[in-house]
């Protein structure tokens, strides 16, 4: 399959799940509900849960046992999105080619819908029945805390406007952006095997060396993409005076860094052979993509 048939398969199945649970816990506030849709159901590439499941496929996994690590770590990147939006951190307008969270409804109730969005997702994996439920939630939490995403989130606003080398700002991407995509693939793995088998270590390299690169490659479409199509504005890391790959190695440096990430991705996965080529083919996907 084609890098476009796994993403669009990966695209109904979860938003029918995500849509399933958004019905399922409907609350006392239809404000805060239609934010959480809104910003859960308003598009997106649905790369991650296209990980799980791709993930799965390759260890022969049944899609039925990775919805909710595929709906839960949706609805972690949703929230911190939402989060990300706000004035208090990159104060953005635009995103999925639409207004941002806080724009659409207002501040208070943006930090609520993604608070929701956040504790649902945790709940979805909590309740999942799987046997190895506890390393699946063990997974999540980490990515997205203070070890992961959010303490990426806070290297990334103490940067703006300093100058970093590259090592620092590699330290920035690895928790910001390729912790959940680490957690993405490792998650489907832990579905049905522990964390000491080899596969789930040769999965983990992988999907370290693809996050890296997927944020290589946002950075260099920050500079050359367009609006209309990334969906986000075009320009808005300079304009936040945030360090970049572009701005550090140049956009041939940038670009030739991250070609030389999704190489070593694809070579890492040998020992599971052509099996995991699906695996390859969206590692290359990530650096291919204009959106």
């Amino acid at each position: 399959m084609s890098a476009r048939e796994l993403i669009e398969y990966s695209v109904t199945r979860v938003d029918r799940v995500l849509d399933e649970l958004l019905l399922e816990h409907k609350g006392p506030a239809p404000r805060l509900e239609s934010a959480m849709h809104y910003a859960l159901l308003g598009g997106g590439k649905r790369l991650r849960p296209t990980l799980v499941y791709t993930t799965g496929s390759v260890l022969g996994i049944e899609h039925d046992r990775l919805d909710a690590a595929a709906a839960a770590i949706e609805m972690i990147h949703a929230y911190s999105l939402v989060h990300d939006d706000l004035p208090a951190m990159d104060d953005d307008d635009l995103r999925r080619g639409r207004p941002t969270v806080h724009r659409a409804y207002d501040e208070a109730t943006a930090i609520l819908a993604g608070d929701a969005l956040q504790t649902l997702a945790f709940e979805t994996l909590a309740s999942s029945g799987e046997n190895n439920v506890a390393a699946l939630v063990t997974c999540l939490a980490r990515a997205s805390g203070a070890v992961g995403m959010i303490g990426g989130q806070a290297l990334d606003l103490a940067a703006v406007g300093q100058k970093i080398d590259l090592d620092a700002l590699v330290q920035v991407h690895r928790h910001k952006t390729g912790a959940l995509i680490n957690a993405a693939v490792e998650m489907a793995a832990l579905v049905e095997f522990p964390r000491t088998d080899e596969r789930v270590a040769v999965l983990g390299a992988y999907s370290k060396a693809i996050g890296l690169a997927f944020q290589i490659h946002d950075d260099v479409l920050d500079v050359v993409g367009d609006t209309a199509v990334i969906g986000k504005t075009q320009g808005a890391d300079a304009e936040h005076d945030k360090p970049t790959y572009p701005a550090l190695l140049g956009l041939e440096g940038a670009s030739h860094r991250a070609h030389e990430l999704i190489d070593k991705a694809c070579d890492v996965l040998a020992p599971l052979g052509k099996a995991a080529d699906p695996l390859r083919t969206l590692a290359r996907f990530m650096i291919a993509r204009d959106h």
